[in-house]
């Protein structure tokens, strides 16, 4: 499998690179791949493969995994870890984070990619304070580690210190200062987490190296509606416009949110959620052919 710079080209529109995480089409391998079939993409996002995340697996079903994605031509352009995500607060054991990414720095070689997506670590009674410099430490910390494996941690603007602040995502950059980590803008976690997505990817986008597609909508009582592409309250279409004007080379990796949410545990069965990620996709692409590409004079991305 190719390095991430290089996989999951759209024919139909040279230089935008779909790709999609898998488990939010179905469990197992072979859903996720079925779903990557029908839309005729060759780039996933691994989070996790028959329920167990990536660094869970035992040896031999890693090798399948590895084999059955060289076996249908697919790249991986990221890995999703739990490292410093929303179920590991500031207070927890470190070491389980540093476990995880020398377990994932293997894996990823193996898969042929070097973007491991991280949060920074939800709070747990510190003062504002000590919440943020605990959680620069441990960073820092992890990026040296990934350094020395030649990854790169793609911080997610969602759960943790930096995960809803434009300010504290440019200090932890700045503070850290290594070429070792970056941002990726997830554009619906504006809603569910109350900011204006587009007006912080502004303030961030010249570190922007991945980006998660999704699209919500808020109703009453703090609830949120996860809707397709374009049709909810995040401005998917002006950040990818944004993006585009910016010169972003990334891939564009679908969490639509219909079939799996991590936090809820809400299911679907496989069949629906294969149909449901591939009408997903569909509809992305057609919102970038009639509207995306054309806030950019009609050129191609």
């Amino acid at each position: 499998m190719s390095a991430d710079a290089s996989s999951g080209t759209d024919d139909r529109l040279s230089g935008i690179r779909y790709a999609g995480i898998g488990d939010e089409a179905a469990p197992d391998l072979a859903g996720q791949l079925e779903a990557l079939r029908r839309l005729g993409w060759r780039t996933i996002e691994l989070r996790t493969v028959d329920g167990t995340a990536i660094a869970d697996l035992d040896d031999r079903a890693f090798a399948r995994l590895s084999a059955g994605l060289d076996a249908a031509g697919i790249d991986v352009v990221c890995v999703d870890s739990r490292i410093a995500n929303w179920a590991r607060p500031i207070t927890g054991r470190f070491e389980d984070d540093l476990d995880e990414l020398r377990i994932l720095a293997r894996r990823c070689a193996a898969l042929g990619t070097r973007y491991v997506r991280v949060m920074s670590y939800p709070n747990a009674g510190l003062s504002e304070a000590e919440w943020g410099r605990r959680a620069i430490r441990r960073m820092t910390t992890l990026v040296h580690e990934a350094e020395r494996h030649g990854l790169v941690l793609l911080h997610e603007n969602c759960s943790g210190w930096a995960g809803t602040r434009a300010d504290r995502m440019l200090d932890l950059l700045q503070r850290i200062d290594s070429p070792a980590l970056r941002l990726l803008f997830d554009i619906g976690n504006g809603v569910p987490y109350g900011y204006d997505a587009h007006a912080l990817l502004d303030a961030v986008i010249g570190h922007v190296a991945h980006v998660h597609v999704k699209d919500a909508r808020a109703r009453a009582g703090g609830q949120v509606d996860y809707t397709l592409p374009g049709e909810g309250e995040s401005g998917v279409r002006e950040c990818l416009t944004a993006l585009l004007q910016h010169g972003y080379t990334g891939a564009w990796s679908i969490e639509p949110h219909t079939h799996l949410r991590p936090h809820d545990d809400h299911n679907t069965t496989d069949e629906e959620g294969v149909a449901a990620f591939v009408r997903y996709g569909r509809s992305l692409e057609r919102l970038v052919q009639r509207e995306v590409t054309a806030d950019n004079g009609g050129a191609r991305a």
